[in-house]
């Protein structure tokens, strides 16, 4: 492919992945709106983001193997027309439960979509330095799509309507798709790729149970015999996989893709870090809405400078840098910088401290997070059989959706749990309840945000051990291979 169609298909791949990262929080700030609108219970309203989270987590592993078997290009255009089409359905909802569906479809398509993009940019882009630069612009919008979408949601709802948070998603996914059908190289299915229908069933079951029972238990807890079900289910359904995956002659997930060391600290430190930042990006807005009461546009907005240090991050120190030096020197100290940004907002009371506060947390986070996050892209997609570039990005998406599940699941048990014992220690005679709900509330972050440190502090711990290549590492067939390691696990 031409350099410039080249830099034109990352436009057209980026365009794709933002859309579906930031649908993940669009809808946050529209949900308000939308439950009075169609008269949503508060039990039921969880269900326009676990609907979503649930088909989109559970079927990735699928969807990259899909995308192999078809041919990615083929793949990423039915995602573009099927999430475009998900979305009109959800923006013109007439009760919940369409609603609901239409979110569902949407993780239907996008569980196609997001693999095939990334195996896209990893077979489009092979050239080291332009790899790197490719990944840094691809890194900035995974770490930046959920701040995006707090904003967009919040112009979208204040000034239009809570349906243009779903419809703002056709003209977007249309652009994309007349991007794709001229730009992108057609490509061909692998002629010794096959769908491996056990592994999907099991694969897809086991994730489809986690997934929904740590859905489940931030609202039921932990102890609520369908969310132990669930998590049981998932787990036993998982380890049947792996031993399925081991016999079967096409494996869903070849083991070639897990059994690399440098992918296997990429998909651990993308899980940690998510588990970390999820959770911590609805406290902010809690925070910010419920404690201080900011419009949702307000709220939108103070997302901005994070952004604009995500950018910086990815494009601007990992770019420069993946193809020159060690990419844990890179991912620790950008893991590292972030832990700092989140102990800072950890310490934040109930008068406002933005400036002194969430400002300079959020910075660093951005900051650190994107550098760490565009290297890790690189490693997870890098040396990988082309017939298993799917199956690759799947599973890095999968580390993605399992982690933001687990940390907003259990960072909200952590936060109601901290708040619940402030309110039972502090209470009394001559307390001024209004006060006290919203300390107890802060205080209930707080104690959170310091288990997300922790999550990170963990993910740099992951990263220094066991990631240990020279240099960021090619994809197989590329021109020109980067020195690493040969080390596997297992």
């Amino acid at each position: 492919m031409a350099d410039n169609r080249r830099w034109w298909a990352l436009v057209v791949i980026a365009l794709a992945q933002l859309m579906v990262v930031l649908d993940m929080t669009i809808v946050n700030i529209a949900l308000p709106s939308a439950q009075a609108d169609l008269n949503m219970s508060d039990a039921n309203r969880q269900w326009v983001i676990t609907a979503y989270t649930l088909a989109f987590g559970g079927l990735l592993l699928l969807g990259g193997r899909i995308s192999d078997l078809a041919g990615r290009r083929t793949t990423f255009m039915i995602g573009l027309l099927g999430f475009a089409a998900a979305s009109a359905l959800g923006g013109a909802a007439t009760g919940q439960g369409m609603l609901f569906g239409a979110r569902a479809l949407q993780g239907v398509f996008a569980a196609l979509l997001a693999p095939a993009a990334l195996s896209l940019l990893a077979t489009t882009f092979t050239e080291p330095k332009e790899r790197a630069k490719a990944f840094g612009v691809f890194g900035a919008i995974v770490g930046a799509g959920a701040a995006i979408g707090l904003l967009a949601g919040g112009l979208l709802t204040e000034y239009l309507d809570w349906r243009w948070c779903l419809y703002v998603n056709v003209p977007i996914a249309l652009v994309a798709f007349a991007g794709a059908w001229a730009i992108l190289a057609p490509g061909g299915r692998h002629p010794d790729a096959h769908l491996d229908v056990p592994g999907a069933l099991l694969g897809s079951g086991g994730m489809l149970a986690l997934v929904y029972g740590f859905s489940e238990a931030a609202s039921r807890g932990w102890d609520d015999g369908l969310v132990v079900t669930l998590l049981v289910a998932g787990v036993v359904l998982l380890a049947a996989f792996a031993v399925w995956q081991t016999r079967a002659r096409v494996p869903l997930l070849p083991m070639s893709v897990i059994k690399d060391r440098q992918r296997v600290g990429a998909f651990l430190t993308v899980l940690f870090v998510t588990v970390g930042m999820f959770g911590v990006f609805l406290f902010l807005t809690y925070y910010l809405q419920g404690v201080l009461g900011w419009s949702p546009l307000k709220t939108g907005l103070a997302y901005l400078p994070m952004t604009a240090a995500m950018i910086v991050g990815s494009t601007q120190i990992a770019a420069r840098l993946l193809s020159r030096v060690p990419p844990r020197t890179l991912i620790v100290p950008g893991l590292l910088v972030a832990a700092g940004g989140l102990a800072i907002i950890a310490q934040v009371g109930v008068e406002p401290a933005y400036v002194s506060h969430v400002l300079p947390g959020m910075l660093m986070l951005g900051l650190g997070m994107s550098t760490a996050m565009m290297t890790s892209i690189s490693l997870a997609t890098g040396s990988v059989a082309p017939r298993d570039s799917g199956a690759a990005s799947a599973t890095f998406n999968t580390a993605q959706q399992v982690g933001g599940s687990i940390g907003t699941a259990l960072l909200n048990t952590i936060a109601a749990s901290a708040t619940a014992t402030y309110l039972t220690a502090h209470a009394g005679p001559g307390v001024d309840k209004r006060l006290l709900q919203a300390e107890a509330t802060v205080h209930g972050f707080n104690v959170a945000t310091w288990w997300a440190f922790g999550a990170l502090l963990l993910a740099a711990l992951i990263a220094g051990v066991v990631v240990n290549a020279e240099r960021a590492p090619t994809p197989q067939g590329a021109g020109e291979r980067t020195p690493e390691p040969v080390d596997t696990l297992g």
